[in-house]
């Protein structure tokens, strides 16, 4: 990633790619590559300007937030872009379809300015944005649904330390809690997450916690498989 945090907007209402745009181009070291109306048009743009982010909004003309999430999150030339969607409904089911397809996060359209911006250099930084807090109302919404072995990666090529921890991201925890819980260090923790990410091919944290929900490693009563 440059000094400048390049990012794309795709919305279908023009007012609110304005107030976007507007709000980012005032703020030092970010730039807005360019603007798309639909899911389709947001794909080829991220495609020809490889933002560092994408905001991304979940229902759109043509093409859906989440197909053109998934059609990002499956391009190789693609992988450092990290995709933010956009709701105004906040977790809902198409927040985690989104999640499922490879977006690092969501943010609330009503989001504070601030916050924003913050979320935005964040996911820059490759990191998920799904705070503890946020990650446990996730799990609060759709851990009652049956697993889906289906579609989940097979877990079996997880050792038993990176089984652990994977479990205990989905429940909630954040790097320090895991750490605690385990008796080790948070680095330690962060290590075994990140080559469970790794092995699974889960762009970020975010990703994890679905993976492990929809394998049934962890069940919706706490429980680990």
């Amino acid at each position: 990633m440059s000094d400048v945090l390049r990012v794309a907007l795709v919305d279908d209402q023009a007012l609110m790619r304005a107030g976007f745009r507007a709000l980012l181009d005032a703020e030092d070291g970010v730039e807005v590559v360019g603007e798309a109306a639909d899911g389709e048009q947001g794909v080829a743009l991220v495609r020809e300007q490889v933002p560092d982010v994408a905001l991304v909004d979940v229902q759109m003309p043509v093409m859906t937030g989440i197909e053109a999430t998934r059609r990002i999150a499956a391009d190789p030339a693609l992988a450092a872009v990290r995709v933010v969607i956009l709701t105004n409904y906040g977790l809902d089911e198409y927040v985690f379809e989104a999640l499922r397809a490879g977006a690092s996060g969501f943010l609330l359209k009503d989001t504070e300015p601030a916050d924003l911006l913050q979320a935005i250099q964040v996911v820059a930084r490759g990191e998920a944005l799904l705070s503890p807090s946020v990650t446990r109302t996730l799990i609060g919404e759709f851990v009652a649904r049956p697993p889906d072995r289906s579609t989940a990666p097979g877990l079996d090529c997880l050792t038993r330390r990176e089984r652990e921890v994977t479990a205990l991201a989905a429940r909630g925890l954040s790097n320090e809690e895991i750490a605690a819980h385990m008796v080790i260090s948070p680095l330690t923790a962060k290590t075994h997450i990140s080559r469970a990410m790794t092995k699974l091919g889960a762009r970020d944290r975010a990703q994890l916690v679905v993976f492990a929900y929809e394998s049934g490693m962890v069940t919706a009563r706490g429980g680990i498989r």
